[in-house]
């Protein structure tokens, strides 16, 4: 019998799943959390949040890659200055995609409980990081549990398909136009990857100040997830760690869930069944089920 007994245990143990790795929840799911501003001036209460997600004064350590940005070496200095300020441990990192790969960053970031990246061309950040040690060092900190922010071309990089700015059919039917994605329309709106650290749900920024309803709406149409939220300036969502989302900051978020649209075959966009919601500060948006939850009225 003691021998049948000890087999049972050895086959148990070969079978058992692998223990859970730091930082993992049993769903997979990250730890962190996205502040995810649409551009524009950031309310002082935003920052406040951000800071307090990263660990609050005198315990947040964050690093700021400004290289979206030209001038980005002094904006995202000026940013990191602003955060030592608030009592945080701020670094500024500018690197070119070779220095992606230096072991000094990759350190830094993993020390990190807070990532912000600065607003400007998307592309370039995407240039500067995609692929590297470090961009891989960002997302295992957002599984284990740091924030990971960003604002204007910060926020596009987000999400897996990302927004580039460019259109493959500027003015459509009337090229003599200056209006930037005045048609729905299939195949029209570039895009490029991003780094993947939202995959439900397609990110565009500026969003009512800028009228970029048409783009976006191309794209939730057409491409998979179908899930699309699109942040005003001086507003942020920020992706909770159990995956919910919330609205925080002066404007709105405005969400178009296609998941369970009939959308038309042609070229011209059309659909039935599309949701969307207009969601100021204080309101939440559940993902998995398509529900939103309005801020109580004032």
């Amino acid at each position: 019998m003691k021998w049948r007994l000890a087999l049972v245990l050895a086959l148990a143990v070969a079978v058992a799943p692998p223990a859970r790795m730091l930082g993992a929840q049993g769903d997979g799911a990250p730890r962190g959390a996205l502040f995810i501003v649409g551009g524009g001036p950031q309310p002082q209460a935003l920052v406040e949040e951000f800071v307090r997600l990263a660990g609050g004064a005198g315990r947040a350590r964050v690093v700021v890659f400004a290289m979206a940005s030209a001038s980005g070496q002094s904006s995202g200095e000026e940013k990191a200055r602003a955060l030592r300020a608030m009592g945080v441990d701020a670094e500024n990192i500018w690197i070119d995609r070779g220095g992606a790969d230096d072991s000094a960053v990759v350190r830094r970031v993993r020390q990190a409980t807070g990532i912000w990246f600065g607003g400007g061309d998307q592309s370039r950040l995407t240039a500067a990081l995609a692929g590297s040690a470090t961009a891989q060092a960002i997302a295992e900190r957002y599984r284990e549990g740091a924030v990971v922010g960003g604002t204007s071309a910060g926020a596009a990089v987000m999400s897996a398909v990302m927004i580039t700015g460019e259109e493959r059919h500027p003015g459509g039917v009337r090229p003599d136009t200056a209006l930037a994605f005045g048609v729905l329309m299939r195949d029209n709106v570039v895009t490029a990857d991003g780094f993947s650290l939202i995959s439900n749900a397609i990110i565009d920024q500026h969003f009512v100040r800028r009228r970029r309803h048409n783009r976006l709406i191309s794209l939730v149409l057409e491409r998979a997830p179908h899930l699309g939220v699109g942040i005003d300036e001086s507003t942020a969502l920020v992706v909770e760690a159990g995956g919910g989302w919330r609205v925080l900051g002066e404007s709105v978020a405005v969400i178009y869930d296609a998941r369970r649209a009939e959308v038309t075959a042609g070229g011209t966009l059309g659909a039935s069944g599309v949701t969307m919601h207009v969601l100021p500060s204080g309101s939440r948006f559940e993902p998995g089920t398509g529900r939103a939850h309005l801020a109580p009225r004032r």
